[in-house]
């Protein structure tokens, strides 16, 4: 995995990939031939009435999956889930064997879609979205995300392949006491939020807290886009929708700003040798307004600056446009050899519960739903970024990381991120060099 986000990788590999930006922990080691097509037929949601055993393969180490599993026996005490933990490179490289074997598990984590989808090892999950009513149940902005073509290279539209099981989001932290010792509000418009740099700045505080030694800047340069283009028209970029581009109003918005802020000093010296860790680290001593950053850190944020921190969706144009957020999902599969398909739907019907939810949440990850029935501690900053993913999900506006959209999106959203902070480059140069590296990409 990635030392872009060292602090939680075997715990959240899946959720990671998307979160420190690489498309996926390791490549997947291709299936040993199984081409036979995904089993498809009627479906049941009924449980079985005697024993059964679900089996669970998974690379997730926060305790999220396992609770989840423990909480579901205990509601069916005749059904034993079988939890199997391997470490991520381990798990990724061996994944493709494991979903071809004649003793498949019944469920298991992805990382990503792919040779999964195209291998023919996982099944559509369409019958039970219609079984269980997902599609209802959850925005489509969720769901999206594990959507996929037959040959696995269009995301975002097709089958579903994939199920979340907990969430992360990326928004803007903000220093309580600097913006109240500024007279500054929460701003809701960008022209607000623009206001507060300007505003910072001049007192001699630092605007925005950024490390970008391993790309993210792209935080805030996605948070531009999505709120200026939408949810729907980035979505489409990331995933790989033919004649898209990423050279749109809000693209040029969006490059030209961290262009700017870096000229007038809105960014700390430096920041393209601070890595996220470090830049937390100092945002939660007093540095920086803000920082572009995900629901990932809320708990580290708390414990260093406990009841200081505030947390919201990127501002859009006005007061009314719609809430967007860049994030990802932990989600499972059901393997196309699974023996329990029925079974492993209802384990993934379960995550969708008031149950799971606080389950979820309580294991660092945001709810799949029933976001406002989880609780944190009062003045935690964790009830603020709850709040905001319940914005986010409420105007659908979940949108997938820019480094997921390929496999070396990554590294030129880096190399020109900082290049353009540095001056070294310009925000057309920008735009065009992420173009280029997604139209290699999607091919």
């Amino acid at each position: 995995m990635s030392a872009r986000f060292p602090r939680r990788t075997a715990a959240m590999c899946a959720l990671l990939v998307a979160a420190t930006g690489l498309t996926a922990c390791n490549g997947l080691t291709p299936g040993g031939g199984a081409r036979s097509a995904a089993p498809s037929g009627p479906v049941s949601t009924a449980l079985p009435a005697g024993n059964a055993t679900l089996t669970v393969v998974s690379s997730e180490n926060a305790g999220t999956t396992k609770a989840l599993a423990e909480a579901f026996h205990a509601k069916h005490p005749n059904i034993t889930v079988d939890f199997q933990y391997t470490g991520p490179d381990d798990y990724d490289k061996s994944l493709n064997l494991k979903l071809s074997s004649d003793n498949a598990p019944d469920l298991a984590l992805l990382n990503k879609l792919g040779t999964t989808v195209k291998g023919n090892l996982i099944r559509d999950l369409d019958p039970y979205t219609q079984a269980y009513g997902w599609d209802t149940e959850y925005p489509s902005s969720q769901l999206d995300q594990w959507r996929a073509s037959d040959d696995g290279k269009q995301l975002g539209t097709g089958h579903l392949w994939a199920a979340p099981a907990g969430f992360s989001v990326v928004g803007v932290y903000y220093n309580k006491e600097i913006a109240a010792k500024l007279g500054i509000g929460v701003p809701k418009t960008r022209a607000e939020f623009e206001a507060a740099l300007v505003k910072a700045k001049a007192a001699g505080e630092l605007p925005v807290q950024l490390g970008n030694l391993q790309g993210h800047s792209s935080f805030v340069v996605q948070s531009i886009v999505d709120s200026v283009d939408g949810a729907a028209k980035t979505s489409d970029w990331v995933n790989g929708k033919q004649g898209s581009t990423v050279d749109t109003r809000g693209g040029a918005d969006a490059a030209t700003t961290l262009s700017d802020w870096a000229k007038k000093g809105y960014l700390p010296e430096g920041a393209n040798g601070t890595d996220l860790p470090g830049s937390v680290a100092a945002f939660t001593k007093g540095s920086g307004l803000f920082l572009f950053d995900g629901s990932w850190d809320a708990q580290v944020i708390d414990k260093a600056a406990p009841g200081k921190v505030g947390f919201l969706p990127f501002p859009g144009p006005d007061a009314a446009s719609k809430a967007t957020g860049i994030g990802t999902s932990v989600a499972y599969a059901i393997p196309a050899k699974s023996k329990n398909p029925d079974l492993a739907a209802a384990f993934l019907d379960f995550m969708n519960t008031p149950e799971a939810a606080q389950i979820q949440f309580s294991t660092g990850f945001l709810p799949v739903a029933h976001a406002d029935q989880v609780k944190a501690p009062v003045n935690s900053v964790m009830n603020e970024v709850t709040a905001a993913w319940g914005k986010v999900n409420t105007d659908n506006g979940l949108v997938n990381f820019f480094a997921n959209t390929d496999a070396t999106m990554n590294d030129t959203l880096t190399s020109q991120g900082q290049q353009l902070i540095g001056g070294k480059t310009t925000p057309d140069a920008y735009l065009a060099a992420l173009q280029a590296d997604w139209l290699k990409g999607h091919q």
